[in-house]
């Protein structure tokens, strides 16, 4: 099957991975955030600025850098040639968002050597996940993959 570049997700692609740096420039570079700042937005959620160095939950946080890069890497290549092969429309932009999002992630470990984590959701004295961008680009792709699968009348993709 001929790959299609020209799909127009590409757009997504760059738009999440984008959206994520300029968001995490503004914060590192421009106000100066180092790490453990805190702003409570509400009883519920804070800004904050932490740097997790595994993957979700600080999973694999002893496996280096370079080593999450590398498996980041070829996890986004098998994503990158489901996108290049696939012709539901829908299954594009999900995988689409979901490497943008990626590449978010990657590109924080390049330059930082960790991802860069805002987002904090607590209540009744639990504290749940704290993301970024990237992560909301790659729980959007996979939510329309979701989809996708089951509402797709058993078409190729």
């Amino acid at each position: 099957m001929k790959a299609n570049f020209a799909h127009k997700s590409i757009f997504a692609f760059i738009l999440a991975a984008l959206v994520d740096q300029l968001h995490k420039f503004y914060v590192i570079k421009i106000v100066g955030w180092q790490g453990g700042e805190y702003v409570p937005v509400t009883p519920f959620f804070d800004y904050v600025l932490v740097w997790n160095t595994g993957i979700s939950y600080g999973l694999f946080a002893a496996i280096p850098a370079w080593g999450l890069i590398a498996i980041m890497l070829i996890a986004s290549a098998g994503l990158a040639y489901w996108w290049a092969t696939s012709t539901a429309n829908l299954v594009r932009w999900g995988l689409a968002i979901t490497l943008g999002g990626a590449l978010g992630n990657i590109l924080d470990r390049v330059f930082y050597g960790a991802v860069a984590d805002s987002f904090s959701f607590h209540a009744f004295g639990y504290n749940w996940y704290i993301f970024n961008l990237a992560d909301v680009a790659i729980a959007l792709g996979l939510a329309a993959l979701v989809w996708d699968m089951f509402t797709s009348k058993g078409e190729k993709a």
